[in-house]
C-alpha cells in the first residue's frame, strides 16, 4: 500500500499527533486559553437576562412598560391575622387590637412603607375570620430578603401577645429569606459535591490517582474557561445563574466522558502490548474521532434551545454548547500532550487491590486479548446475539411500557406548596391565605399605560374594570389600584378565583384577558393593559414553550441525523441512532410522569406526586438527553465500525465493539447517574424531577439501549447496517481518520515530519 494510504488523515489524529510532538506547547496554549478566558470574562462582567426579556407576549409587554417607566416595584409583604376558633371575628375588640399592634410593630421597624389596615382596604375574608395587613419593603426588591428579618421578628412578638389568633407574614421578601435559610446552599452544595463524587468513581474505574484526576482536571478547566467566555458572550446574549448551573452539569458530564473515552483506549492499547507512542496514536485516531463526532452532535442538540424564543433557554443552550465545544477541543489537544508527558506515570497513586491482576499482566509484558472486556456484558451479548429478535421485542416492549405514562403528561409551573411541600413553614401560610382570600397570595397584575392616567375616561375605565373583575367571577376581590401619575402608569392587583389551583386560576385569567379587559379598559384609545403575574407568567411560558417544541425537535433530530449520516456514511446507522435515542427520551418521560405526576413510587426517591411536571423540564430533558446519549452511541458504534473495517464479520464486530466499550460506558454512566442523583436529593420538586429524569434516562441509555437494543438491531440488520443509497455517494466522506495501518505507526519525535 502506498504512502497516500498511510498518511494521517482527520482532525483528531492530526491534533493528537501534533500535541504529542509539541507537548509543552500544547499544555501551555491550553493553560493560557483558560487564564485569558477567565480574565477577560471577569473584566467584562456578566450581563444577566432581564425580567422584561424572559418571555414574549403580555408578560414581556408588562415588564417592558415598567422598565421603560423606570418604576422600581418594591417587595410587597402581607401579614395574615386569622382567628383560630370559629367564634372570633375581625370585628371583635381583641382582633382589632391585634391588627393595630401589627400595623404599629412593622411600621416601627423603619424597614417598611405604605402600611395599610384591613379595615381601610377591606381585605377581610368573607367569613370574617381573616384579615390582611399589607405593606411594602423599603429599598431594592431584589435584596429585600436581606432586610426583612426585623419585620418578621416584630410580627412574631405580636403573635406571642395574641395566642388566640394566628399572626404570620408572607410575601416576596419573607419567602426569599426562608428559602435562602432552608435551601440557599442546597444547589451550591450539590454542584460542589459533584466533582468529588466523579473523582471517587474514576478512582475505582482506573485504580490510580493520576489517571482519575485527568478527566476531572479537564472537565474543571473546561468549565472555568467557559465561565469566562460566558461573561464575554453575555454582552451579545445575556446569561443567567440557571445557565451557569446547567453549564456546570453538562461540562462535568461531557468533560469527564471525553477524557474517559480517550484515556481508556490509550490504556487498553498499552495493556495489549503497544508501545506508548503507538497506543497514543491509536487513541487519537479512534477515540479522538468519536469525541469530535459526539461533541459536534451534542453541540447541535444544545443549539436546539436557541429556537425556543425563551431568553432563559437560549442562555442555557448557548452556555452548554460552549462548554461542550471547549471540552471537545481540550480532549483532542491538551489530553494527548498530558498523556505523552506523563507516560507510565499516569499509573501513579495506585489504589491497593484495584486492577491488580490486570497490572501484573501488563507488567510482565503480556498482551491482553483484544476482546477481553466485561464478563457481565459478555454474558449479556451472548444471549442477545443468539436471540436478537427476541431481545429486540422484549427490550422494546419494556421501554414502551415504561414510556406509556408519558402520553398523559401534564405540565405547569409548580406553585409554592407543590414546589416545597411541607418542608417550608411559609407554605402553610401560603395555603391559609389562598383559602381565605383565593388568589390573594399571587394576584394577577394589570399594568395600565395611558397617555394621561388621570384622564376622566381612563379613571372611569379603571373603575369599570375593578367592578367587572369581581362581577364576572374572575375575582372575589379586593381589587387594588396603585397609580403612578408621573409615569402615566397604574398597577391593578386582581386576586384570581382558583388561588393555588393553577387550572382554575388560568380560567380566571382568560376571563380577565378575553372578556373583562376588552369591555372596560379596551374601550380607551391608545391605552395598553397587559396582564402579568405568576399565573399569567406560567400561562405565557407554557404557550411559548408549546409553540417552540416542533421547531426544536425538528432541528435537533434532523441535524443529528445528518451528522450521523456524514460521520458513519450509513443511512441505516443514522436512522437507528435517532430511533434509539427517541426511545430513551420517551422512557425517561414515562418515569417522570409515573413518579411525579401520578406519585407511583415517589417515596422511593424522597419525592411526592404533585400532579404535574414542571413546564420547562420536558424540552430541557429532550435536548440534554439527546445530546448526552450520543456520547455513548457514537463511541460504541465507532468501535463496531472500526472492527468491521479491520475485517471482522458484522456480528463479531458488534460483540467486540460492545464488550470492549462496556467498561468505559459503564464508568461514564455511573458518574453521570451519581451526579444527577445528587440533584434528585434537593428539596425543590423541580430539582428532584430534573435529577431523577436525567439519572433514569442515562441509566436506561447505557444499559438497555446500548447493551441490548443496539446490538440486537445491528445483529438483525447484518450487512444492511452499512447501507448507503448510491445517490448519497456524493456526500462529503467524513468516515475515516486514517487507514488501519497508520494507527500502528509510532508518534514521531518532535521535529520529524510524517511522509506524505
Amino acid at each position: 500500500m502506498g504512502n497516500a494510504d498511510t498518511r494521517v488523515r482527520g482532525i483528531a489524529a492530526r491534533a493528537g499527533g501534533w500535541s504529542a510532538r509539541h507537548r509543552w506547547a500544547a499544555v501551555g496554549i491550553w493553560v493560557l486559553f483558560v487564564v485569558l478566558a477567565m480574565g477577560l470574562g471577569s473584566a467584562a462582567g456578566r450581563v444577566d437576562v432581564k425580567e422584561s426579556d424572559q418571555l414574549k407576549g403580555e408578560t414581556h409587554t408588562a415588564a417592558k412598560i415598567i422598565e421603560d417607566a423606570g418604576i422600581e416595584e418594591p417587595a410587597s409583604e402581607t401579614v395574615l391575622v386569622q382567628a383560630k376558633d370559629a367564634g372570633t371575628r375581625a370585628t371583635d375588640a381583641d382582633f382589632r387590637s391585634a391588627v393595630s399592634a401589627v400595623v404599629q410593630a412593622v411600621g416601627a421597624t423603619g424597614k417598611v412603607t405604605d402600611v395599610t389596615s384591613p379595615y381601610d382596604t377591606k381585605t377581610i375574608s368573607k367569613d370574617g375570620r381573616s384579615a390582611l395587613v399589607q405593606f411594602d419593603m423599603r429599598g431594592d426588591s431584589e435584596t429585600a430578603g436581606d432586610r426583612v428579618e426585623p419585620v418578621l421578628k416584630a410580627v412574631e412578638r405580636v403573635q406571642k401577645d395574641h395566642a388566640g389568633l394566628r399572626i404570620e407574614e408572607i410575601g416576596g421578601a419573607s419567602m426569599m429569606k426562608q428559602y435562602d435559610d432552608a435551601f440557599g446552599d442546597d444547589f451550591q452544595k450539590a454542584e460542589l459535591s459533584a466533582v468529588p463524587v466523579a473523582l471517587g468513581i474514576l478512582l475505582i474505574a482506573f485504580g490510580a490517582l493520576v489517571a482519575a484526576l485527568l478527566p476531572v482536571a479537564l472537565a474543571v478547566t473546561a468549565i472555568m474557561a467557559t465561565m469566562g467566555l460566558m461573561g464575554i458572550v453575555s454582552h451579545l446574549m445575556p446569561m443567567s445563574d440557571t445557565a451557569n448551573s446547567v453549564m456546570l452539569l453538562v461540562g462535568l458530564a461531557v468533560g469527564v466522558d471525553y477524557c474517559l473515552f480517550y484515556l481508556r483506549r490509550e490504556r487498553e492499547e498499552r495493556e495489549a502490548g503497544r508501545d506508548a507512542g503507538t497506543a497514543l496514536r491509536i487513541a487519537a485516531a479512534t477515540s479522538g474521532r468519536a469525541i469530535i463526532v459526539s461533541g459536534v452532535t451534542v453541540c447541535v442538540a444544545m443549539a436546539g434551545m436557541l429556537f425556543t424564543g425563551l431568553a432563559e433557554f437560549e442562555a442555557m443552550g448557548l452556555a452548554s454548547l460552549m462548554v461542550v465545544a471547549v471540552a471537545m477541543v481540550g480532549s483532542v489537544t491538551v489530553l494527548p500532550a498530558l498523556l505523552s508527558l506523563l507516560g507510565d506515570r499516569v499509573e501513579k497513586g495506585r489504589i491497593p487491590f484495584l486492577h491488580r491482576a490486570k497490572r501484573r499482566a501488563a507488567g510482565r509484558g503480556n498482551r491482553r486479548p483484544a476482546d477481553e472486556g466485561s464478563r457481565f456484558w459478555s454474558a449479556v451479548l451472548r444471549v442477545v446475539l443468539a436471540k436478537p429478535a427476541v431481545s429486540l421485542v422484549v427490550a422494546t416492549g419494556a421501554l414502551l411500557a415504561v414510556a406509556a405514562p408519558a402520553l398523559g403528561m401534564k405540565t405547569q409551573q409548580l406553585t409554592l406548596d407543590k414546589e416545597f411541600g411541607d418542608s417550608l413553614a411559609i407554605v402553610g401560610t401560603y395555603n391559609r391565605v389562598n383559602e381565605a382570600f383565593p388568589g390573594g397570595s399571587e394576584p394577577a397584575q394589570v399594568v395600565v399605560k395611558a397617555r394621561d392616567i388621570d384622564a376622566a375616561d381612563v379613571k372611569a375605565a379603571l373603575a369599570d374594570f375593578r367592578e367587572a373583575a369581581v362581577s364576572s367571577g374572575a375575582s372575589r376581590g379586593p381589587v387594588d389600584i396603585k397609580v403612578y401619575a408621573e409615569h402615566d402608569v397604574a398597577f391593578v392587583s386582581v386576586p384570581l378565583v382558583g388561588g393555588s389551583d393553577q387550572g382554575k386560576a388560568e380560567k380566571s385569567l382568560e376571563l380577565l384577558r378575553d372578556t373583562v379587559r376588552p369591555r372596560t379598559l379596551g374601550k380607551v384609545d391608545g391605552l395598553q393593559a397587559p396582564i402579568t403575574g405568576q399565573v399569567a407568567g406560567s400561562h405565557d411560558f407554557n404557550d411559548q414553550l408549546i409553540g417552540s417544541v416542533t421547531p426544536v425537535f425538528a432541528f435537533v433530530v434532523v441535524f443529528a441525523f445528518v451528522l450521523m449520516l456524514l460521520s458513519f456514511r450509513s443511512l441505516t446507522i443514522a436512522v437507528t441512532s435517532i430511533v434509539l435515542n427517541l426511545l430513551s427520551v420517551a422512557a425517561a418521560y414515562g418515569i417522570l410522569v409515573a413518579v411525579f405526576q401520578h406519585g407511583w413510587g415517589a417515596s422511593l426517591v424522597g419525592a411526592e406526586g404533585v400532579g404535574a411536571i414542571v413546564t420547562w423540564l420536558p424540552l430541557f430533558l429532550f435536548v440534554i438527553l439527546f445530546g448526552l446519549s450520543m456520547d455513548y452511541h457514537v463511541f460504541v458504534v465507532s468501535r463496531i465500525r472500526e472492527a468491521r473495517l479491520r475485517g471482522r464479520s458484522t456480528k463479531d464486530a458488534i460483540r467486540h465493539g460492545v464488550v470492549t466499550t462496556a467498561g468505559v460506558v459503564t464508568s461514564a454512566a455511573v458518574i453521570m447517574v451519581a451526579v444527577f442523583a445528587i440533584f434528585g436529593t434537593l428539596s425543590m420538586q423541580s430539582m428532584k424531577q430534573m435529577g431523577v429524569g436525567l439519572a433514569a434516562a442515562v441509566l436506561i441509555d447505557a444499559t438497555i439501549i446500548r447493551g441490548v437494543l443496539l446490538p440486537a438491531v445491528m445483529a438483525l440488520l447484518g450487512e444492511r447496517n452499512w447501507y448507503l443509497p448510491k445517490w448519497l455517494n456524493r456526500m462529503p466522506d467524513l468516515t475515516h481518520d486514517e487507514a488501519p495501518e497508520a494507527a500502528l505507526q509510532p508518534v514521531l519525535p518532535q521535529g520529524e515530519r510524517a511522509g506524505v
